[in-house]
Protein backbone atom coordinates (compact mmCIF):
# COMPACT_ATOMS: atom_id res chain seq x y z
CA UNK A 1 0.00 0.00 0.00
CA UNK A 2 1.63 3.23 -0.80
CA UNK A 3 2.06 6.36 1.24
CA UNK A 4 1.67 9.85 0.48
CA UNK A 5 5.07 10.80 0.83
CA UNK A 6 4.08 14.78 1.01
CA UNK A 7 1.88 14.66 4.03
CA UNK A 8 1.85 18.17 5.50
CA UNK A 9 0.56 19.22 1.48
CA UNK A 10 -2.16 16.50 1.31
CA UNK A 11 -5.02 17.75 3.48
CA UNK A 12 -5.15 21.62 3.90
CA UNK A 13 -6.64 23.15 6.83
CA UNK A 14 -8.72 26.00 7.22
CA UNK A 15 -5.34 28.75 6.90
CA UNK A 16 -7.14 31.73 5.89
CA UNK A 17 -9.47 31.80 8.55
CA UNK A 18 -7.02 31.22 11.58
CA UNK A 19 -4.78 34.24 10.03
CA UNK A 20 -7.48 36.30 10.74
CA UNK A 21 -8.31 34.81 14.02
CA UNK A 22 -4.29 36.06 14.91
CA UNK A 23 -5.19 39.37 13.26
CA UNK A 24 -7.82 39.89 16.41
CA UNK A 25 -4.77 39.55 18.74
CA UNK A 26 -2.54 42.36 17.11
CA UNK A 27 -2.95 46.32 17.48
CA UNK A 28 -5.18 47.47 15.21
CA UNK A 29 -2.87 50.08 13.41
CA UNK A 30 -1.04 46.61 12.44
CA UNK A 31 -4.15 44.86 11.45
CA UNK A 32 -5.10 47.37 8.93
CA UNK A 33 -2.30 46.79 7.18
CA UNK A 34 -1.43 43.22 7.59
CA UNK A 35 -5.07 42.63 6.27
CA UNK A 36 -4.26 43.82 2.92
CA UNK A 37 -2.30 41.10 1.72
CA UNK A 38 -3.79 38.73 -0.90
CA UNK A 39 -5.32 35.36 0.25
CA UNK A 40 -2.63 33.63 -1.39
CA UNK A 41 0.31 34.87 0.84
CA UNK A 42 -1.97 35.39 4.51
CA UNK A 43 -2.92 31.72 4.46
CA UNK A 44 1.06 30.53 4.45
CA UNK A 45 1.90 32.80 7.09
CA UNK A 46 3.63 30.80 10.66
CA UNK A 47 4.40 33.61 11.99
CA UNK A 48 3.61 37.03 13.03
CA UNK A 49 6.85 38.81 15.03
CA UNK A 50 6.95 42.37 16.56
CA UNK A 51 10.34 43.72 17.51
CA UNK A 52 10.30 47.15 19.05
CA UNK A 53 12.21 49.54 17.41
CA UNK A 54 12.36 46.92 14.28
CA UNK A 55 10.41 46.13 11.13
CA UNK A 56 7.27 44.17 11.24
CA UNK A 57 8.48 40.46 9.83
CA UNK A 58 6.88 37.60 8.63
CA UNK A 59 7.62 34.11 8.16
CA UNK A 60 6.60 32.44 5.33
CA UNK A 61 7.95 28.41 5.48
CA UNK A 62 11.93 28.87 5.48
CA UNK A 63 11.84 32.45 4.35
CA UNK A 64 11.31 35.92 5.99
CA UNK A 65 9.97 39.78 4.33
CA UNK A 66 8.86 42.68 5.82
CA UNK A 67 5.56 44.36 5.81
CA UNK A 68 5.48 47.73 4.41
CA UNK A 69 2.73 50.27 4.83
CA UNK A 70 0.81 49.48 1.66
CA UNK A 71 0.32 45.91 2.57
CA UNK A 72 3.35 44.67 0.63
CA UNK A 73 6.13 42.69 1.05
CA UNK A 74 10.09 43.36 0.70
CA UNK A 75 12.80 40.80 1.32
CA UNK A 76 15.29 43.90 2.68
CA UNK A 77 14.04 45.88 5.45
CA UNK A 78 13.77 49.57 4.13
CA UNK A 79 10.80 51.63 3.79
CA UNK A 80 8.80 49.49 5.82
CA UNK A 81 6.54 49.28 9.19
CA UNK A 82 8.86 50.25 11.69
CA UNK A 83 7.68 48.50 15.53
CA UNK A 84 7.36 51.23 18.20
CA UNK A 85 6.63 50.85 21.61
CA UNK A 86 2.88 51.50 21.09
CA UNK A 87 2.54 48.77 18.84
CA UNK A 88 3.80 46.46 21.47
CA UNK A 89 1.81 47.83 24.08
CA UNK A 90 -1.31 47.51 22.48
CA UNK A 91 -0.68 44.15 20.86
CA UNK A 92 0.16 43.03 24.60
CA UNK A 93 -2.94 44.16 25.79
CA UNK A 94 -5.02 42.28 23.51
CA UNK A 95 -2.93 39.15 24.04
CA UNK A 96 -3.49 39.19 28.05
CA UNK A 97 -6.96 40.61 27.35
CA UNK A 98 -6.16 43.64 29.26
CA UNK A 99 -5.21 41.40 32.11
CA UNK A 100 -1.62 40.82 33.17
CA UNK A 101 -2.15 39.30 36.27
CA UNK A 102 -4.39 36.51 34.36
CA UNK A 103 -1.00 34.90 32.10
CA UNK A 104 1.30 36.14 34.77
CA UNK A 105 1.41 32.05 35.13
CA UNK A 106 2.22 31.77 30.99
CA UNK A 107 4.76 34.24 31.42
CA UNK A 108 6.94 32.04 33.45
CA UNK A 109 7.48 29.94 30.16
CA UNK A 110 7.79 32.65 27.94
CA UNK A 111 4.75 32.44 25.84
CA UNK A 112 0.92 32.38 26.70
CA UNK A 113 -1.53 30.31 24.50
CA UNK A 114 -4.64 32.27 23.10
CA UNK A 115 -8.23 31.66 21.85
CA UNK A 116 -7.88 29.17 19.17
CA UNK A 117 -4.36 27.68 19.84
CA UNK A 118 -2.36 30.32 18.93
CA UNK A 119 1.50 30.54 20.69
CA UNK A 120 3.02 34.33 21.37
CA UNK A 121 6.56 34.30 22.10
CA UNK A 122 7.74 37.01 24.39
CA UNK A 123 10.99 38.21 25.45
CA UNK A 124 11.74 41.05 27.74
CA UNK A 125 13.31 41.81 31.39
CA UNK A 126 12.95 38.86 33.55
CA UNK A 127 11.94 39.38 36.54
CA UNK A 128 13.31 36.37 39.24
CA UNK A 129 12.01 35.43 42.52
CA UNK A 130 12.76 33.19 45.00
CA UNK A 131 11.70 29.85 42.48
CA UNK A 132 12.59 31.54 39.43
CA UNK A 133 11.21 33.59 36.88
CA UNK A 134 8.65 35.27 38.04
CA UNK A 135 7.55 37.40 35.13
CA UNK A 136 8.73 39.14 32.09
CA UNK A 137 8.24 43.17 31.93
CA UNK A 138 9.41 45.74 29.40
CA UNK A 139 8.04 43.49 26.60
CA UNK A 140 10.35 44.36 23.61
CA UNK A 141 9.27 41.25 20.96
CA UNK A 142 6.01 39.36 20.70
CA UNK A 143 5.83 36.59 17.80
CA UNK A 144 2.35 35.17 17.34
CA UNK A 145 2.76 31.48 15.74
CA UNK A 146 -0.32 30.91 13.91
CA UNK A 147 -1.88 27.22 14.28
CA UNK A 148 -2.58 25.91 11.69
CA UNK A 149 -3.85 22.32 12.73
CA UNK A 150 -4.78 19.64 9.61
CA UNK A 151 -7.04 16.98 10.29
CA UNK A 152 -6.45 13.65 8.44
CA UNK A 153 -2.92 14.11 8.10
CA UNK A 154 -1.69 10.70 9.71
CA UNK A 155 -4.67 8.43 7.88
CA UNK A 156 -2.10 7.27 5.53
CA UNK A 157 0.31 6.05 8.27
CA UNK A 158 -2.03 5.10 10.83
CA UNK A 159 -1.84 1.45 9.57
CA UNK A 160 1.54 0.80 10.33
CA UNK A 161 1.26 2.16 13.78
CA UNK A 162 -1.52 0.48 14.48
CA UNK A 163 -1.31 -3.58 16.19
CA UNK A 164 -3.80 -5.93 16.56
CA UNK A 165 -5.91 -7.06 18.22
CA UNK A 166 -6.40 -2.99 19.35
CA UNK A 167 -3.58 -1.38 20.39
CA UNK A 168 -0.20 0.48 19.17
CA UNK A 169 3.31 0.02 18.43
CA UNK A 170 5.23 2.36 20.55
CA UNK A 171 6.05 4.95 18.12
CA UNK A 172 8.76 7.80 17.45
CA UNK A 173 8.88 10.54 14.92
CA UNK A 174 12.04 12.05 13.88
CA UNK A 175 12.36 15.09 12.01
CA UNK A 176 14.40 18.56 11.71
CA UNK A 177 12.68 21.57 13.16
CA UNK A 178 9.39 23.10 11.22
CA UNK A 179 8.73 19.99 9.48
CA UNK A 180 5.30 18.81 10.73
CA UNK A 181 6.05 16.42 13.71
CA UNK A 182 4.12 18.45 16.24
CA UNK A 183 1.65 18.70 13.17
CA UNK A 184 1.47 14.76 12.35
CA UNK A 185 1.86 13.73 16.06
CA UNK A 186 -1.71 15.91 16.75
CA UNK A 187 -3.20 13.86 13.99
CA UNK A 188 -2.09 10.67 15.13
CA UNK A 189 -3.62 10.81 18.78
CA UNK A 190 -6.50 11.86 17.55
CA UNK A 191 -7.01 9.14 15.43
CA UNK A 192 -6.16 6.87 18.21
CA UNK A 193 -8.45 8.23 20.48
CA UNK A 194 -10.98 8.32 18.32
CA UNK A 195 -10.36 4.60 17.12
CA UNK A 196 -10.47 3.64 13.18
CA UNK A 197 -13.83 1.99 12.15
CA UNK A 198 -13.30 1.19 8.86
CA UNK A 199 -9.95 -0.86 9.64
CA UNK A 200 -11.88 -2.11 12.96
CA UNK A 201 -9.51 -0.36 15.31
CA UNK A 202 -11.47 0.69 18.81
CA UNK A 203 -10.42 3.81 20.15
CA UNK A 204 -7.34 4.44 23.57
CA UNK A 205 -7.52 6.29 26.40
CA UNK A 206 -4.96 8.61 25.58
CA UNK A 207 -3.05 10.83 27.97
CA UNK A 208 -1.05 13.77 26.28
CA UNK A 209 1.74 15.62 27.62
CA UNK A 210 1.70 19.02 26.26
CA UNK A 211 4.21 21.40 27.65
CA UNK A 212 4.35 23.86 25.65
CA UNK A 213 1.09 24.06 24.59
CA UNK A 214 1.25 22.97 20.78
CA UNK A 215 -0.28 19.84 20.84
CA UNK A 216 -3.95 20.53 22.28
CA UNK A 217 -3.47 24.40 21.97
CA UNK A 218 -5.30 24.36 25.19
CA UNK A 219 -6.77 27.95 26.12
CA UNK A 220 -8.15 28.36 29.73
CA UNK A 221 -8.38 24.13 30.44
CA UNK A 222 -10.19 23.83 26.46
CA UNK A 223 -8.12 22.12 23.55
CA UNK A 224 -8.81 24.54 20.88
CA UNK A 225 -7.22 21.72 18.93
CA UNK A 226 -9.21 17.99 18.32
CA UNK A 227 -7.13 15.68 19.87
CA UNK A 228 -9.93 13.35 20.20
CA UNK A 229 -12.78 12.10 22.21
CA UNK A 230 -10.92 10.10 24.55
CA UNK A 231 -7.76 11.94 25.47
CA UNK A 232 -6.89 13.90 28.84
CA UNK A 233 -4.29 16.74 28.45
CA UNK A 234 -2.45 18.15 31.24
CA UNK A 235 -0.80 21.15 30.06
CA UNK A 236 2.52 23.16 30.94
CA UNK A 237 3.86 20.54 32.50
CA UNK A 238 7.55 19.13 32.36
CA UNK A 239 7.52 16.04 30.29
CA UNK A 240 8.49 13.06 32.85
CA UNK A 241 6.44 14.68 35.28
CA UNK A 242 3.31 14.89 33.61
CA UNK A 243 3.96 11.04 32.31
CA UNK A 244 3.58 9.95 36.06
CA UNK A 245 1.03 12.10 37.05
CA UNK A 246 -0.63 10.36 33.85
CA UNK A 247 0.27 7.38 34.68
CA UNK A 248 -1.37 7.43 38.35
CA UNK A 249 -4.50 9.22 37.91
CA UNK A 250 -5.89 8.62 34.50
CA UNK A 251 -5.11 4.76 33.57
CA UNK A 252 -4.17 5.78 29.89
CA UNK A 253 -3.53 3.16 26.99
CA UNK A 254 -1.32 5.34 25.25
CA UNK A 255 1.10 8.55 26.14
CA UNK A 256 1.74 10.76 24.20
CA UNK A 257 4.10 13.66 24.44
CA UNK A 258 6.61 16.42 21.80
CA UNK A 259 10.25 16.22 22.14
CA UNK A 260 11.90 13.80 24.05
CA UNK A 261 15.53 14.10 25.37
CA UNK A 262 15.87 14.47 28.91
CA UNK A 263 17.38 11.87 31.16
CA UNK A 264 14.26 12.48 33.42
CA UNK A 265 12.04 12.08 29.99
CA UNK A 266 13.66 8.65 29.05
CA UNK A 267 13.40 7.41 32.98
CA UNK A 268 9.71 8.54 32.64
CA UNK A 269 9.18 6.51 29.46
CA UNK A 270 10.76 3.54 30.93
CA UNK A 271 8.11 3.99 34.11
CA UNK A 272 5.34 3.92 31.41
CA UNK A 273 6.42 1.09 29.56
CA UNK A 274 6.56 -0.93 32.41
CA UNK A 275 3.08 -0.36 33.15
CA UNK A 276 1.96 -1.56 29.89
CA UNK A 277 1.36 1.62 28.67
CA UNK A 278 2.00 2.99 25.04
CA UNK A 279 4.13 5.63 24.53
CA UNK A 280 4.18 7.53 21.19
CA UNK A 281 6.67 10.70 21.41
CA UNK A 282 9.13 12.99 18.84
CA UNK A 283 12.45 14.16 18.76
CA UNK A 284 14.34 16.37 16.60
CA UNK A 285 17.02 14.97 14.15
CA UNK A 286 18.22 14.27 10.49
CA UNK A 287 17.19 10.85 10.18
CA UNK A 288 18.08 7.40 12.45
CA UNK A 289 21.94 7.71 12.43
CA UNK A 290 21.63 11.92 13.37
CA UNK A 291 20.06 10.35 16.94
CA UNK A 292 22.47 7.19 17.26
CA UNK A 293 25.02 10.03 17.51
CA UNK A 294 23.55 11.44 20.08
CA UNK A 295 24.01 9.65 23.40
CA UNK A 296 21.27 9.98 25.49
CA UNK A 297 18.94 9.20 22.86
CA UNK A 298 20.95 6.14 21.59
CA UNK A 299 20.62 3.98 24.43
CA UNK A 300 16.63 4.65 24.64
CA UNK A 301 16.82 3.40 20.76
CA UNK A 302 19.59 0.91 21.30
CA UNK A 303 16.87 -1.03 23.80
CA UNK A 304 14.08 -1.03 21.10
CA UNK A 305 11.90 0.60 22.97
CA UNK A 306 10.23 2.16 20.07
CA UNK A 307 8.73 -0.39 17.70
CA UNK A 308 8.16 2.34 14.88
CA UNK A 309 10.64 5.02 13.96
CA UNK A 310 8.94 7.64 11.18
CA UNK A 311 11.48 9.89 9.63
CA UNK A 312 9.97 12.65 8.06
CA UNK A 313 12.23 15.53 6.30
CA UNK A 314 11.70 18.59 4.46
CA UNK A 315 13.95 17.21 1.03
CA UNK A 316 10.55 17.48 -0.87
CA UNK A 317 8.72 19.86 0.59
CA UNK A 318 7.63 20.50 4.20
CA UNK A 319 6.30 17.67 5.96
CA UNK A 320 7.64 14.63 3.18
CA UNK A 321 7.68 11.26 4.54
CA UNK A 322 10.87 9.92 4.34
CA UNK A 323 10.21 6.27 5.93
CA UNK A 324 8.75 4.46 8.51
CA UNK A 325 11.68 1.91 10.24
CA UNK A 326 11.09 -1.26 12.41
CA UNK A 327 12.61 -0.46 15.83
CA UNK A 328 14.36 -3.79 15.76
CA UNK A 329 16.04 -3.95 12.40
CA UNK A 330 15.89 -0.63 11.32
CA UNK A 331 14.72 -1.91 8.20
CA UNK A 332 11.90 0.13 5.93
CA UNK A 333 8.03 -1.22 6.92
CA UNK A 334 7.32 0.73 3.34
CA UNK A 335 9.06 -1.75 1.38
Amino acid sequence: MEVNNNFIKSIQPDKINAYKEVLNFIDPELTSTLSKLPKSVAEKIEEIRLRNGKPLMISLGSKDYFVTHNGTLEAEPYNCITIDNKHISRTFQLISNYSIYSIEEELRNGFITVRGGHRVGITGKVVYGPNGVESIRDVSSLNLRIAKEIIGVSNDIMRYIIRKPNTIYNTLLVSPPQCGKTTLLRDIIRNISNGIPSINFRGLKVGVVDERSELGGSYKGCPQNDVGVRTDIIDSCRKHEGIMLLLRSMSPNVIATDEIGDEKDIKAIHEAIKAGVKIISTVHGDGISDILSKPKLKVIISEKVFERIIIIDNENGVGSLQDILDGNSFKSVLR
